[in-house]
């Protein structure tokens, strides 16, 4: 006969289970961010005026199976024109791979999920292409990345989905960026995205608390006009402001530890 109660063996096999399940996803994202955050870094400097999306995307692929992930973008339910989001002057995020050449003075966004050990990592980045570039876009970018930073620093256990939205939105607007809100951040894991959700904007105290092994991508988007923005009907894929601006973004994966955090995605 039951008691409705389990036995204290059950329940400390049930404990055990449960940390090794969580020590495993740790090391396996661990693994898997520092191969992203390596490839990124490659990426950065591998980008050139003249490369095309296409030829880009195909280095990407070739890295991502080379260094012994998965191609994350392979894996979703619609398909995906690629390995990696590249996403150009006044597109802001999901660009597909085009032939269109880079040229000197481009804003490119890149967005690359991959899949390692049975998890997903996510990171993104903003740069210019060669060695000139728009002075307010180079703000811009810089403004985008720190506000990235902003709302990492507010990662602990305890702290709510809100602390981060409002500190990436302070640094946004005291910047003089559109903030955009119908894209937004994510938990992630075994799935590429998951609860919660991760707003780039929010009131401290608000929200979700996190708590100690969860994992997020912080992710600002921004904008030099106005923050409206359409999907591109061509592709079905491409998002472009609405008003031709330029659009950035930012992404980390990052770890809630026992005292605040772990940014998973960077290089060595």
């Amino acid at each position: 006969m039951s008691t409705g109660k389990k036995s204290k063996k059950a329940m400390e096999n049930k404990n055990t289970v449960d940390e090794k399940t969580l020590k495993y996803k740790i090391e396996a994202m661990r693994e898997g961010g520092k191969i992203l955050g390596n490839l990124l870094r490659d990426l950065k400097n591998y980008v050139k005026p003249g490369m095309t999306g296409k030829e880009i995307d195909a280095w990407v692929r070739s890295e991502i199976v080379r260094r012994g992930a998965k191609v994350a973008y392979d894996m979703l339910d619609e398909e995906f024109p690629g390995a990696i989001c590249i996403s150009i002057n006044d597109e802001l995020v999901h660009g597909a791979p085009t032939d269109e050449p880079l040229e000197e003075g481009d804003k490119v966004s890149f967005d690359l999920d991959i899949y390692y050990k049975g998890y997903f990592t996510d990171s993104a980045f903003t740069m210019l292409v060669g060695e000139k570039g728009s002075p307010a876009v180079k703000k811009m970018i810089s403004v985008t990345e720190s506000a990235l930073w902003e709302g990492i620093e507010q990662v602990k256990p305890g702290a709510t989905i809100g602390d981060i939205g409002s500190a990436v939105e302070k640094v946004l607007r005291k910047g003089h960026l559109g903030v955009i809100e119908n894209y937004i951040g994510h938990g992630i894991g075994r799935k590429m995205h998951s609860a919660p959700e991760v707003p780039n904007y929010g009131k401290k105290g608000h929200g979700y608390k996190l708590v100690e092994g969860d994992t997020i991508c912080i992710e600002p988007m921004s904008s030099l006009g106005k923050p409206a923005n359409y999907v591109d009907k061509s592709d079905n894929w491409t998002v472009k402001m609405k008003d031709g601006s330029i659009g950035c973004h930012f992404e980390h994966t990052v770890l809630v530890t026992n005292d605040g955090y772990e940014v998973l995605t960077l290089p060595d």
